[in-house]
């Protein structure tokens, strides 16, 4: 298996920066309060500083400018990150889900950058970020399905199923990971000025606590348009 954006993706936004990691061995009972509260008291500190907006944040407008080079509306379709930073300047706080979304949620808001979770076993052959042709499958976290739009950027399978939407928008509940999760890809994705370091900043900050709490080790790269495949 293989991930990999496509060419006309590289082609069109050739400041991305995509962070991949792969990791066997997950469970559900790993204790990752302290990496959560540390990470989610930086992105308090930054939202203090900065006034709280999360919309003036260069890593969010690079991901609004994105989304409207394709003709979605940033203020009705926001990046992952934009979305947990929304809800967190309004409650202080995330609800637990599992201890690796919940880590790698803080991460998202620490470093303002979308960070996908996605469950290997409910993924089929290869995975690509790719335009749609509009015939996949994607399945909401209620369990309806639904088809992408022609044209819409989508993670898709060898099957044919869509496991996020617009891009990084709206993961699929299908790959979502759950008690019984245990290898996983993360994937990060930037797309502002500093996303280079940021983005391997941010893959090494979950690695060192998936070593220190699940006792695995990880696989991670920063893909480039040179070397954009990780292969698992």
């Amino acid at each position: 298996m293989h991930f990999e954006h496509s060419p006309q993706l590289w082609r069109d936004f050739p400041r991305l920066v995509p962070g991949v990691l792969h990791a066997k061995g997950i469970t559900a009972d790993a204790a990752v309060e302290g990496d959560v509260e540390r990470l989610s008291a930086r992105a308090a500190a930054r939202n203090a500083h900065d006034g709280g907006q999360e919309s003036a944040l260069p890593q969010i407008q690079a991901w609004r400018r994105a989304f409207a080079t394709l003709g979605l509306k940033p203020t009705q379709y926001r990046c992952a990150a934009e979305s947990l930073l929304r809800r967190f300047r309004k409650e202080g706080s995330l609800p637990g889900i599992h201890p690796l979304i919940d880590l790698c949620n803080a991460a998202s808001l620490a470093f303002a950058i979308p960070v996908g979770v996605f469950d290997l076993a409910r993924i089929t052959g290869d995975l690509r970020v790719r335009h749609a042709e509009g015939d996949e499958v994607y399945e909401t976290f209620s369990g309806s399905e639904e088809h992408p739009e022609p044209g819409e950027v989508i993670f898709a399978d060898d099957a044919g199923r869509a496991h996020a939407r617009r891009w990084t928008n709206r993961q699929s509940g299908h790959s979502a990971v759950r008690e019984e999760t245990a290898e996983v890809l993360i994937i990060a994705e930037g797309l502002h000025e500093k996303a280079p370091d940021e983005v391997a900043e941010l893959m090494d900050v979950v690695a060192d606590a998936l070593r220190a709490h699940w006792a695995v080790v990880p696989r991670a790269a920063v893909l480039t348009r040179s070397v954009p495949r990780f292969e698992l």
